[in-house]
């Protein structure tokens, strides 16, 4: 950063630099008088005097001034502004999490900056945010540090994005992954199936919606387990995620 002033002035005439909002003097003619080792001075003569500020940082941000001792004094000020892209702290944010079916659950993403960002919540896969049970309550993007959800569901199970941007590049994102805890539920595609006698095999089918995924067995008619002989049948765990249906062998 270097912030100059240009003037004609006699050699009797001095420029100082100073902080307006602390007040400090940076230099006095010559002088640097700040021990802050990143700001230094350049001067041509007694025509111009440049005040340089390496490795700007958020600290120095506000209003300098440069002052002629003239009678009476001469002075120009200026503004310097720094921007600071957009961070997401680990501290104050949440991370990836589990929770029963119905609890409600707050997902929090603190972000700094300058100008301050605007943080943003999406799903990772690109379905809409279910908030509650309100019609209003689905939205694609929802704004602010803080995303709350009531009720949750097996069908708020996934990767949720908080992305913070404030113009300055890059913007930054953070993934929580929400587990939810659940049941399992039954799904029997047909409740009724014959076979003729001397029939080879019969294949009897069932699917289980839970997490984490279920433990499936058959019983006989007298609530015996039934241990197969070999080859064994295959049971299957479901897994519903979003309205996509996940299929594996039971155990896997």
């Amino acid at each position: 950063m270097r912030p100059g002033h240009h003037f004609h002035s006699t050699s009797r005439r001095q420029v100082a630099w100073v902080r307006v909002d602390t007040q400090t003097i940076l230099t006095i003619h010559t002088t640097v008088i700040t021990r802050n080792p990143r700001v230094t001075l350049e001067h041509n003569g007694h025509t111009n005097w440049h005040l340089h500020i390496s490795d700007v940082n958020e600290q120095d941000r506000g209003a300098y001034m440069c002052q002629i001792n003239t009678d009476p004094m001469i002075s120009q000020a200026g503004f310097l502004q720094v921007v600071v892209p957009p961070k997401i702290h680990d501290l104050g944010s949440s991370t990836d999490m589990i929770v029963r079916e119905m609890q409600d659950i707050s997902l929090r993403c603190r972000a700094s900056g300058f100008p301050p960002p605007r943080v943003q919540w999406r799903r990772e896969d690109g379905a809409a945010i279910q908030r509650g049970n309100g019609r209003d309550s689905a939205a694609m993007l929802v704004e602010g540090e803080q995303l709350n959800i009531t009720r949750v569901s097996r069908l708020h199970m996934g990767a949720y994005l908080c992305i913070a941007r404030n113009g300055i590049l890059p913007a930054v994102s953070k993934r929580v992954d929400v587990k939810v805890h659940f049941g399992p539920v039954m799904l029997v595609s047909s409740q009724l199936e014959s076979a003729y006698v001397g029939q080879r095999s019969k294949r009897l089918q069932c699917e289980t919606e839970a997490y984490p995924r279920s433990i499936n067995y058959w019983t006989n008619g007298a609530g015996e387990m039934i241990v197969a002989k070999e080859p064994a049948p295959t049971t299957y765990s479901t897994v519903k995620l979003n309205q996509n249906i996940y299929t594996s062998p039971a155990g896997y």
